[in-house]
């Protein structure tokens, strides 16, 4: 505990806090003496909180000590290239390390932790809905300044914004940590970006969750005017923790291009990258173009609130659809972002438990791109509803099922891959094939929406809430926990328990599966979406305590994998030599790795994906250093 108090993480909160409520006192006393009112919500004013957020951010980067080298820099002091950590166990991931490895599991334990707020949120809104009527968020009710309705509606919008920025993050950590190893490098390219771009993701998530105690909001995660504009100042802090998230998104990217492009090992080019690393650009690519346009969606509303701009208010000019456009041409192409690295762990891992090459590797390494480039122009099919001009449905129509072509070369290869081959079904190889199967799902419930016919009907009903949630699991949180399983043994030098592993995909898979289909299903019945009570005569009552139930069996499930994962980190069976009979770099090597990966070079001198192959000489090949002495 005494480790915790002096760690980078307690000291960036306590000085985060210190920061948020000596600014917001400043701008507090100003407006005194201007005569203004200084007091509003939450004994603060909107401006004082907001300000105040602004500053307990940067308090708190540099409290953590993540600046601590630039700022030397900036002073004409000397500071070294890299380091060793200075901490062992538990301490390496509360404090600032260099090692790309250790930042990608701190994004890792970041992403589940919110993962389960998230998570805990949709249980609390979930339970409500299991009957008709208000069971106990009733208008009676108070907390944190709202009533029961107002309450499920800041829940239920937290619920869908946390849960993304847990993905975002949860994507950070799996390519922090497996790029590097998968192309040869020591680290990323920016040692010292890569700690920033983790660290600022921090009070990001304390931003985004403080908003369920300042007001809360009632706009759902996509935060439309007009409601944002009249929204209590909890709706701020949610701008401002997307705002800052997106800088840990943008700046992970640049470091992630910067390093395929500079670090790959001898031999290594494009066509001989392992197939995750075609995921990773595509990936970095969108979210480092794209991610301003959702910053500069919520910092317009922010200022229209602070400085009574009129960007979105007809009476002033302005457009609120134009907050749509802003905001679904990023919004949309980030659906690429959450899936574009699962669909790159699933071709990753299917020929090692399928021991068979990776058919159409060329293929589906530029389906990575295709999908990145047309997600850029499908944005304005969530807006058919919108009132936008007419003429522009046909062409967001045929854009949009345009995408599904590169998404089924995939597939196809998938398929090809799995045909006659010799397959084993460890825990990672399971969540591969449910995630294949989940997101199919999610393709097929796809063109009724991007169908301007079908879409006018279902729109704002549960069926696009099952749909989402299909695309989200299958593209993102079964590959991610294939993942975990996958490269676990890696991180730590230990396995895994498998029969957990297996009790947590049969229990969330079934129950999965009748959660998006019963949402489908009363979505095609005539149910909204963001609503806290629905009509019985619509007879889905029974419907939704189904439903209900899924979601609990869902959450036991992944109660049942934290068990395993932390329970593993110290009882887990020994994990030696290449666990997976692999034919990737980082499985070369003993386990855990090393400080800076490999003691030895190596150079790729054949296919990555070539299982099975007579006279098959390997992938890579470790180059002896002259002399025998080691660099």
């Amino acid at each position: 505990m005494k480790g915790f108090f002096s760690s980078a993480l307690a000291r960036g909160l306590f000085w985060q806090l210190v920061g948020t409520l000596v600014s917001a006192g400043l701008v507090t006393g100003i407006r005194a003496l201007m005569g203004l009112s200084v007091t509003d919500t939450f004994f603060f004013t909107e401006p004082a909180w907001v300000l105040g957020g602004f500053i307990g951010t940067l308090f708190f980067l540099v409290g953590s000590g993540v600046t601590s080298d630039w700022i030397k820099w900036a002073r004409g002091i000397d500071t070294p290239e890299h380091h060793e950590d200075h901490f062992t166990g538990a301490e390496k991931y509360i404090n600032v390390s260099l090692d790309h490895k250790v930042i990608g599991i701190q994004y890792t334990i970041v992403a589940l932790l919110l993962i389960s707020i998230g998570g805990l949120f949709a249980l609390i809104f979930r339970t409500e809905l299991a009957a008709s009527e208000l069971q106990f968020l009733t208008t009676d009710m108070k907390l944190f300044g709202q009533n029961g309705p107002q309450l499920y509606n800041t829940l239920m919008s937290l619920h869908g914004m946390v849960m993304i920025v847990s993905i975002l993050l949860g994507i950070s950590g799996i390519i922090n940590y497996a790029v590097p190893l998968l192309l040869g490098a020591q680290d990323m390219a920016f040692p010292r970006l890569n700690a920033f771009s983790y660290w600022i993701a921090v009070p990001a998530a304390v931003l985004l969750l403080s908003s369920l105690f300042l007001g809360g909001f009632d706009t759902g995660w996509t935060g439309y005017p007009p409601l944002s504009t009249r929204a209590p100042v909890g709706m701020q802090m949610f701008f401002l923790g997307v705002f800052v998230a997106g800088w840990s998104s943008i700046l992970g990217s640049l470091n992630v291009l910067v390093t395929v492009i500079r670090l790959r090992a001898k031999g290594m080019t494009a066509m001989k990258m392992p197939i995750f690393v075609w995921a990773a650009i595509a990936t970095s690519l969108i979210a480092m173009t794209a991610t301003q346009l959702i910053g500069l969606s919520f910092q317009s509303v922010m200022f229209q609130r602070l400085f009574g701009m009129g960007f979105y208010d007809p009476a002033k000019g302005g457009n609120p659809v134009l907050f749509q456009h802003l905001f679904w041409f990023y919004s949309h192409p980030a659906v690429y972002v959450f899936i574009l690295p699962g669909l790159g762990v699933i071709s990753e891992l299917l020929p090692v438990f399928v021991r068979k090459p990776l058919f159409g590797y060329r293929w589906i390494a530029m389906s990575s791109l295709g999908i990145a480039l047309v997600g850029f122009v499908v944005w304005a099919h969530h807006m058919f509803t919108s009132g936008m001009n007419e003429y522009l449905r046909v062409p967001f129509m045929y854009s949009t099922l345009l995408v599904a072509v590169p998404t089924g070369v995939k597939f196809f290869s998938w398929v090809a891959t799995l045909w006659k081959g010799k397959i084993s079904t460890p825990t990672p190889m399971l969540f591969v094939l449910g995630g294949i199967i989940v997101f199919l799902l999610g393709g097929l419930s796809g063109p009724p929406n991007a169908t301007v016919s079908t879409d006018l009907h279902l729109h704002d009903t549960y069926f696009i809430v099952g749909h989402f949630h299909d695309t989200i699991f299958g593209g993102f949180v079964f590959p991610f926990f294939a993942a975990i399983y996958y490269w676990f043994p890696k991180a730590t030098g230990r396995r895994m328990n498998e029969f957990l592993g297996k009790l947590h995909f049969w229990l969330m898979t079934p129950s999965f599966f009748v959660l998006t289909f019963g949402m489908m299903y009363i979505g095609l019945i005539g149910m909204r979406r963001r609503i806290v009570d629905y009509d019985p005569a619509l007879g889905i009552d029974g419907a939704h305590l189904v439903l209900t139930i899924a979601g609990f069996a869902i959450a036991l499930s992944v109660l049942i994998f934290f068990y395993n994962f932390f329970n593993s980190i110290k009882n887990g069976e020994k994990a030696e030599g290449n666990l997976w009979n692999s034919r990737s770099p980082e499985w070369q090597v003993p386990s855990p790795m090393p400080a800076h990966n490999y003691e030895k070079p190596f150079e790729v001198i054949g296919e990555p994906y070539d299982y099975g192959l007579k006279d098959d000489a390997g992938y890579v090949k470790f180059i002896e250093p002259a002399n025998g002495a080691h660099k």
